[in-house]
């Protein structure tokens, strides 16, 4: 019996029963070898204020005359940091004003983030971004 065991042709291979060192092992396809612990989300990139200032008038700019589903993107032309804005479902009352949440997402060189908003229409008509922030990743 134990003869037909050995013969039945199993097919491990003796390389794959040894461990391997890093030089031997090749990543494949978007799973590379993470740069952090499991369970930790990426340290949040906080775009610097240029950079902050161009995605607020952007946003301004798109909630004023962006249709229900328009994106916009934008460019701050002194550091080559760009990105877009996002709507983010209907307006909403608070207070006396109509308030929308937007998405933003923050490209400059290996640095990207997303951004998280929101900005409320005054009095006057216009929109003004009262918040910018990175979005939370859990």
């Amino acid at each position: 019996m134990v003869w037909g065991l050995l013969l039945a042709g199993c097919s491990y291979q003796v390389g794959s029963l040894v461990a391997k060192n890093d030089a031997d092992v090749n990543e494949t396809g978007s799973l590379g070898r993470p740069d952090r612990q499991p369970g930790h989300a990426p340290p949040t990139v906080r775009p610097p204020e240029p950079d902050l200032a161009y995605a607020r008038a952007a946003a301004a700019d798109v909630l004023a005359h962006g249709g229900k589903d328009s994106s916009a993107p934008w460019q701050n032309p002194q550091t080559g940091a760009r990105g877009n804005i996002t709507p983010l479902s209907k307006s909403y009352s608070e207070g006396p004003f109509t308030c929308r949440d937007f998405l933003a997402s923050y490209v400059h060189g290996e640095a990207q983030a997303w951004l998280q908003g929101e900005a409320c229409r005054t009095d006057q008509g216009e929109w003004q971004v009262k918040s910018l922030v990175p979005l939370e990743q859990s």
